[in-house]
């Protein structure tokens, strides 16, 4: 799943561990996220949207599409 979190964190000049802080989960998790390694849960997703104020489906994209 591609996403746009490190633009999104990038405009906002935080840095991973900041965003981390800021959705209770760590700066690996956070990194993991950003590089297409793993794909959040739902419920951080949801958080992720929020803290954007985006949709989910601007933040996330399917790899396939």
């Amino acid at each position: 799943m591609k996403n746009i979190l490190k633009v999104l964190r990038a405009e906002r000049d935080w840095s991973q561990a900041d965003l981390a802080e800021r959705l209770d989960v760590s700066r690996q998790s956070v990194n993991a996220i950003e590089t297409g390694k793993y794909d959040p849960s739902l419920p951080l997703a949801f958080r992720i949207s929020r803290l954007f104020g985006k949709p989910i489906e601007e933040i996330f994209k399917d790899g396939a599409a």
